[in-house]
């Protein structure tokens, strides 16, 4: 009888001390560090083996989170995590989705690990067009409608895709088709270095975050000194954006990472008062009654020169930025096939946009830069 209960005691501890165990695993995991300190879409954490990405807001008011886990070699799992999709890394193919996606790649230096990417021409990439020139990297179509057949002959080790909301039946299919589909949710971000830090998502696919750290923290340096050249400046501009579409004119909600990018170049955007981001639709004689006299136009990109501008609408003339030629354009910088340069890099390099608008708007500050992506319309 003693000996049963002794055995009872001992399997009794057993199932404890197995309890206290499984208890320590979890408590580790769930408090392992996130490496990102702008970017309120995702979070990386790191552990013995594997890494989890979770992809909290791929688009405005997302409920959903996403979570992703990157299996490095001989990397074991927890059964906690297994529902989750699992990614062997270093991945050696991908598919992105976006132009924004492009640039990670490239200064990663994976530009030729892009195998298939939906409509060609809107790249601009040199690295990139040479390799599309040369027949590796294949035509997908349209994103609403992904070549469901040259995905499944590409086998790309990952699709990166993207949501303007929860209907996404073309990328929820490739999963079904066994397909590696991964959401990046970098445009949704509402601060210039919060866009720019996705760059880290990317590093992680690769096996490459000291690299991608690496990256950003030279991004987020250089962005950060120019604010502080910017606060040194005396005076602080007047500044219209965006122009007409069908009868409507667009631009920058205040709290959108346009927006916030004219605050910290210390410029007053007319604008800055609304709440959200993305875009206002107003009418003509509503802007042109607020904006009349703003020292500083900066256009949507849809123009080359202040003819075409007129040709367009010749009320845009009425406009003082207009009469005085301090009309900025991001339009001029093309790439090989007519994909506009700035849509492609601008949110990966938000740094060269911050000090492009400073030099337009207080170019005493910086008088021997010339602005890299916009261009004084002529």
């Amino acid at each position: 009888m003693k000996t049963y209960f002794r055995l009872l005691l001992v399997l009794t501890l057993s199932v404890v001390f197995a309890q206290c165990k499984k208890e320590t695993v979890t408590t580790e995991r769930i408090d392992s560090q996130n490496t990102i300190r702008h970017a309120k879409g995702f979070s990386i954490q790191n552990y013995d083996g594997y890494t989890v990405v979770t992809v909290k807001n791929p688009w405005p008011k997302a409920i959903k989170t996403y979570t992703y886990i990157l299996k490095q070699k001989n990397g074991i799992v927890p059964d906690s995590l297994k529902q989750n999709p699992i990614i062997s890394v270093p991945i050696k193919s991908i598919v992105v989705t976006s132009t924004t996606h492009i640039p990670s790649l490239e200064m990663l230096k994976k530009e030729k690990t892009l195998v298939g990417f939906p409509n060609l021409d809107y790249i601009s990439s040199e690295k990139v067009r040479v390799r599309i020139e040369a027949g590796k990297v294949k035509e997908l179509g349209m994103n609403q409608n992904l070549n469901t057949e040259v995905l499944l002959n590409l086998q790309p080790d990952v699709i990166i895709g993207y949501g303007i909301d929860n209907n996404n039946p073309t990328l929820d299919n490739l999963q079904k088709s066994g397909l590696k589909v991964l959401l990046n949710g970098d445009w949704n971000e509402e601060t210039p270095l919060g866009k720019a830090e996705w760059i880290k998502f990317f590093g992680a696919l690769y096996g490459q975050q000291k690299k991608a750290e690496q990256i950003f923290s030279k991004i987020e340096k250089e962005y950060l000194k120019t604010i502080r050249i910017a606060q040194s400046a005396k005076e602080t501009p007047t500044i219209l954006a965006g122009d007409m579409f069908e009868d409507r004119w667009y631009l920058p909600k205040g709290n959108s990472w346009g927006s916030l990018l004219l605050k910290e170049a210390k410029g007053q955007y007319l604008w800055a008062e609304t709440t959200g981001t993305g875009s206002l639709s107003l009418s003509f004689e509503t802007v042109l009654v607020k904006a009349k006299n703003a020292d500083i136009w900066i256009t949507s990109g849809q123009f080359s020169s202040l003819r075409e501008m007129t040709a367009a609408n010749p009320h845009y003339s009425q406009f003082k930025a207009f009469q005085n030629k301090t009309v900025y354009s991001f339009s001029g910088r093309k790439g090989k096939t007519g994909g506009i340069v700035y849509y492609e890099l601008a949110p990966n390099r938000p740094d060269i946009v911050l000090k492009d608008i400073v030099a337009i708007l207080h170019p005493e500050l910086l008088k021997s830069y010339k602005p890299y992506f916009f261009e004084k319309l002529q």
